[in-house]
């Protein structure tokens, strides 16, 4: 049974998809076109001449000379608006103070009771002149806008080189960036720019899809008030995550007994090489912690007209992370994930990694600067060290596979089983059964059971509403019996 990809569950996603076209409906109005215009005035200073029409993402434009970009949340996407809002805004506080990273200035943030029309949460930052962003400059020619951007296959090695150069700046300046405790940064204790505190759990991507596109509730995801003081604690954190989504989302998670099965069992063994401390990189266990954003990519990088980089945007999913996750190799170097690779993972890995030598050549050069510029002693293991043995060993599809719940289940079986658990002679996936605790085996046939009765009903739960708790399915993570 060849290893699958997961989706998204398309009910909850066209659910997510009426939201938005209401609210975007409402945008375009002279009114609140004139309210938004005053409030960005007030903090940008200045007098408006111009204002340009809403577009996602609101990166690129022909605007030239001084302006102001205000910012909301596209609704339904993503959850947790306000908090990503000010992990976004304390992320840029922090770079903009302590790196040489070129970002934005945010001018002024507010939550939704102080939005022009009550949008929602927002940010004023000022616009930065592009000619696009880097997806541009290194994208497949021919490709549209609508298509899965892929690295051209005949770009010019040294122009590449350059490319990757620049980024690896901005990779090795987050990864110098060090904190005691998981989680996004907070400057809610004061102004000292350089002393942010960790008092919120860190805020993913992940989390966000598995609340939205999983319809996994909030309250069984990590609180808001949880921080995480070790690298171990944290992957059985990701690890219950993924069985979360397995279990919450009622359709397209499965397709059929045999693969909620196969999904059921990868999950678990996950869930039991977290819980036994053999995922986390002991050296770094305890911290120091990096700091790292999910949404990191070329396409949030836009770039001046002679194609250098004029600033780095979208820092929303930023936090202090695992050690490991700034140890692995970017995984954008060809641009598509691994995941949305159409040739498989093992044709993405051949692609991959001449692109990670060349990157692995530029990141070394940027630390011979740092070197010489004092920023990096000769006795450290570099980064590149490091991001070299993450991908020797394997490590960065653990990193990868425990961050993606959506792409874990090819990739554990691919990378990860026999990493782990030695070689499975047989090739059926049911042999990996007798690593699991009888409470486990005893319960997935009922787990089986429920996911093919929820695949036939096509429906999505809402878990707020008054009577929703006896719709909660059995605790998938055995805090209730199962």
């Amino acid at each position: 049974m060849a290893p699958s990809f997961e989706e998204f569950d398309e009910t909850a996603w066209d659910y997510g998809e009426e939201v938005f076209d209401k609210w975007r409906e409402g945008l375009y109005d002279k009114d609140l076109y004139y309210a938004i215009v005053k409030k960005v005035v007030k903090h940008h200073m200045g007098e408006a001449l111009e204002i340009c029409r809403p577009q996602p993402g609101g990166k690129k434009g022909g605007k030239e000379g001084p302006g102001a970009l205000i910012r909301f949340p596209m609704p339904a996407y993503f959850q947790y608006a306000e908090e990503r809002l000010m992990a976004e805004v304390a992320a840029m506080r922090y770079i903009s103070e302590n790196t040489t990273i070129p970002i934005p200035f945010p001018i002024h943030y507010g939550m939704k009771q102080e939005s022009p029309g009550g949008l929602g949460p927002f940010i004023i930052m000022d616009w930065v002149e592009n000619a696009g962003d880097l997806v541009d400059v290194v994208n497949k020619p021919g490709l549209t806008i609508a298509d899965v951007p892929m690295l051209d296959p005949n770009i010019d090695e040294e122009k590449l080189e350059r490319v990757y150069y620049e980024m690896a700046d901005i990779v090795l300046q987050l990864s110098l960036c060090e904190f005691p405790a998981l989680g996004p940064l907070n400057f809610l204790g004061g102004d000292d720019l350089n002393d942010p505190e960790v008092l919120t759990r860190p805020l993913s991507i992940n989390i966000s899809q598995l609340a939205n596109f999983a319809r996994v509730p909030h309250f069984h995801l990590p609180p808001l008030s949880k921080t995480f003081k070790t690298s171990s604690e944290y992957y059985r954190a990701l690890a219950d995550m993924h069985l979360q989504q397995l279990s919450f989302q009622r359709n397209q998670a499965i397709e059929s007994a045999d693969d909620c099965r196969k999904k059921y069992i990868a999950r678990q063994l996950f869930r039991r090489l977290a819980a036994e401390g053999r995922l986390a990189n002991p050296e770094f266990d305890h911290g120091p912690f990096k700091l790292w954003c999910d949404d990191f990519r070329p396409a949030n990088v836009l770039v001046k007209k002679d194609g250098k980089i004029a600033a780095a945007i979208d820092w929303e999913f930023t936090y202090a992370a695992l050690a490991d996750f700034s140890f692995a190799p970017p995984w954008w170097l060809l641009l598509q994930a691994p995941d949305d690779w159409r040739a498989g993972l093992d044709d993405w890995v051949a692609n991959y990694e001449p692109k990670l030598a060349l990157f692995l050549r530029a990141l070394e050069k940027k630390e011979k600067e740092f070197i010489e510029q004092g920023r990096l002693q000769e006795s450290d293991i570099l980064l590149s060290t490091r991001m070299r043995k993450s991908w020797e060993t394997g490590h960065f599809w653990v990193t990868y596979a425990a961050r993606r719940t959506w792409a874990f289940d090819a990739i554990y079986w691919r990378f990860l089983d026999e990493k782990f658990f030695g070689k499975n002679w047989s090739g059926d996936f049911l042999e990996r059964l007798k690593l699991l605790p009888p409470e486990q085996v005893d319960a997935m046939e009922s787990f089986v059971e429920r996911k093919l009765k929820e695949k036939e009903e096509k429906t999505i739960v809402d878990w707020y509403e008054p009577g929703a708790e006896a719709k909660l399915p059995p605790d998938i993570l055995g805090r209730q019996g199962q």
